[in-house]
């Protein structure tokens, strides 16, 4: 089934404002953004790349998140070792070292080439430790999460054609059989 770049945007404004609602994220956050603009556009992850949806989708999210008062991150490709590239505000506030690369379409992936080509100051980093994020069309994200990750599979769970996963981060309960989670008197 085709999409149109309008019909992009209001699916993917829609799960954003939702997931956020529902699940808060404390401003100067980072919320991690793995996509295939292949899958969203109905082909094979890596194979159908669409310049154009890789475009909508990051004006789209930046715009929400930033007005969330969030950093986001956009992961690249595994050409790129899954890289992200993100402020350079974002670097320095977390203390994350950028990398000499720049994301290309078949090197990096649109979403990320949209990114680098968006954001203000532009860096690509590594590693990174997101408090929450979305998985357009099965990127494996996870592994730019903090440790413990609560899966949402929202009510939308679909972009264009891509499958939607999303998750947001707790602390770690730790201790043992005396240890409390709660504030009691």
């Amino acid at each position: 089934m085709e999409f149109s770049t309008n019909d992009i945007k209001k699916q993917l404004t829609e799960i954003l404002n939702t997931f956020l609602k529902e699940h808060p994220q404390k401003k100067g956050s980072i919320f991690v953004i793995g996509c295939s603009s292949s899958e969203v556009c109905g082909g094979k992850i890596g194979k159908d790349s669409s310049k154009e949806t890789g475009e909508i989708i990051f004006k789209t999210a930046n715009e929400i998140l930033s007005k969330h008062g969030l950093f986001l991150a956009c992961q690249c490709c595994e050409h790129l070792n899954r890289a992200l590239v993100i402020e350079e505000e974002c670097a320095q506030q977390f203390g994350y070292e950028p990398v000499c690369v720049v994301p290309w379409l078949h090197g990096g992936g649109s979403f990320a080439t949209a990114a680098y080509r968006g954001f203000k100051n532009p860096v690509v980093v590594e590693h990174i430790k997101a408090s929450a994020g979305l998985d357009i069309g099965d990127t494996l994200i996870g592994m730019h999460l903090k440790d413990v990750a609560v899966p949402v599979h929202p009510e939308h769970n679909t972009l264009g054609n891509a499958h939607i996963v999303a998750a947001w981060c707790r602390p770690k309960l730790i201790g043992g059989e005396r240890a409390k989670y709660t504030v009691e008197d």
